[in-house]
C-alpha cells in the first residue's frame, strides 16, 4: 500500500503491519509491553512509510502539562546572555529547574509582529516575565493564553498584574545609609531608565510623575529618603538617567566629572551601571574607593570578581527562583504582590571620604 508520507496515520501503520492499533501505539509510547519482533517489524514498516511517529507535542497537550517553563522579557534574546541581572537570575531558575527535571524555554518578545505567535505557540506549562518596563502588550498577549505567569522586575504600579519583586526602596536607602554612615555629604545618582529612549541628567520632578518605570523611581526615593535623613535635599543630588549600557553610562560620567563640584560617593541602581562606572574611573586616573566610593544594586557574582569588589544591595536570586517556578508549577500564583527583602554586601569599592 503506497500512502502520501504527509498524511501516514497510526491507524495506516497499524493496517500495513498487520496489528491492532493499540499494539502499533504501544510500539511508540510503551515498547517495553511489545515482543522484540513485533516491535521490530512495526518500526520497519513506519520507516518505510515516512512515519516518525505520534506527534509529542499533541500527546504533550491532551496530558495538560508540557513539564517546561516560558521566560520571556521585552527584551533582544542576548539580554538572557549579556545582562548580569538576568543571567545571576537564570542561573538560579536553571538550578531550582534541574532539580525538579523541568524545561525552559526562552520566548522572543523584541518583535512586535511575532510576539502574539511566539507567545501563543510556545509549549510551556506557564511564563515568568523578567523586566516588564513597557511590556503592556506581553502582559496582555499572556493573559489571552490563560496560562499561570508571574512577573519580575516588574516597573509598572499595575497591582493587577502577580508579581514577586525586591522591596527597592528600603534597599536603596540601606545603600545610601551606608554611604553616608561613612561620612559621606555629595553624591551623584546613576539610575536605570525612568522612560524610553534617554539619557542624561532628570529632576525629581520629573522622577515623580505617574508614568515612568516604578522601580528606578522607587530606587530614587529610597536614596533621597535615606539622604534627607542627615539633612541632604533632594534637589542638591543630580541624577543621571542610563540606559544601563556602556555608552550612556560613560556620557553621563563625562557631564559629572566635568564640573568643579565633584561627587565623592555615587549611587548606582544596578551593578552593571556601578561595574562600567568603576572602570571608567579607573580608566581616567581615579581610584576606588579612595577618590570616590561607588555601591550597586542586585548582587550579580561579577560585582565580587572586580578589583575592588563592589559593595551591593544583593537581590536573593535563589528565593526569587524558587518562588517563580512554584507559583507557575504549582498552581500557587499570588493574588497580591509579593515583596522581598535584599541585603547590604560590603566590599572593597566603598570607604570613608578623604578629608
Amino acid at each position: 500500500m503506497l500512502l502520501s508520507k504527509g498524511k501516514v496515520r497510526l491507524a495506516d501503520i497499524a493496517r500495513a503491519s498487520g496489528v491492532s492499533q493499540g499494539t502499533a501505539s504501544n510500539v511508540f509510547s510503551r515498547p517495553e509491553v511489545v515482543r522484540d519482533e513485533v516491535r521490530e517489524h512495526v518500526l520497519a514498516v513506519a520507516r518505510d512509510l515516512g512515519y516518525a511517529g505520534p506527534s509529542v507535542t499533541g500527546r504533550l497537550l491532551r496530558a495538560g502539562k508540557v513539564n517546561a517553563i516560558g521566560v520571556a522579557a521585552i527584551e533582544p534574546l542576548a539580554y538572557f546572555f549579556d545582562d548580569p541581572w538576568a543571567r545571576a537570575f537564570l542561573a538560579a531558575l536553571a538550578d531550582v529547574c534541574d532539580a525538579k527535571g523541568t524545561g525552559l524555554t526562552l520566548v522572543s518578545a523584541r518583535n512586535q509582529q511575532k510576539l502574539s505567535w511566539n507567545i501563543q505557540s510556545a509549549l510551556v506549562d506557564g511564563f515568568i516575565l523578567l523586566c516588564v518596563e513597557g511590556g503592556e502588550r506581553l502582559v496582555e498577549l499572556t493573559r489571552e493564553r490563560q496560562l499561570p505567569f508571574i512577573s519580575l522586575a516588574l516597573g509598572s504600579d499595575d497591582q493587577s498584574i502577580p508579581a514577586i519583586g525586591v522591596n527597592n526602596i528600603d534597599g536603596a536607602a540601606t545603600a545610601a545609609r551606608h554611604l553616608t554612615r561613612l561620612g559621606h555629604r555629595r553624591f551623584v545618582i546613576l539610575a536605570t531608565e525612568f522612560t524610553d529612549d534617554h539619557v542624561g541628567r532628570i529632576s525629581a520632578p520629573e522622577i515623580e510623575r505617574g508614568d515612568v518605570y516604578s522601580t528606578s523611581r522607587d530606587r530614587a526615593v529610597g536614596y533621597w529618603h535615606a539622604l534627607a535623613e542627615v539633612g541632604i535635599a533632594r534637589e542638591v543630588v543630580p541624577v543621571f538617567e542610563t540606559q544601563n549600557d556602556r555608552p550612556s553610562v560613560h556620557a553621563c560620567l563625562e557631564q559629572v566629572f566635568s564640573t568643579a563640584e565633584r561627587p565623592t560617593a555615587i549611587l548606582a541602581m544596578s551593578d552593571n551601571i556601578a561595574m562600567l562606572a568603576m572602570a571608567w574611573l579607573t580608566d581616567h586616573g581615579l581610584n576606588v574607593p579612595v577618590d570616590i566610593s561607588i555601591v550597586g544594586f542586585d548582587g550579580v557574582p561579577e560585582g565580587g570578581m572586580v578589583k575592588p569588589g563592589l559593595t551591593t544591595m544583593a537581590q536573593p536570586f535563589q528565593e526569587l527562583a524558587v518562588r517563580a517556578v512554584h507559583a507557575i508549577l504549582d498552581d500557587a500564583i499570588p493574588t497580591e504582590r509579593e515583596i522581598i527583602e535584599v541585603k547590604l554586601i560590603e566590599r572593597g569599592s566603598t570607604a570613608a571620604p578623604k578629608t
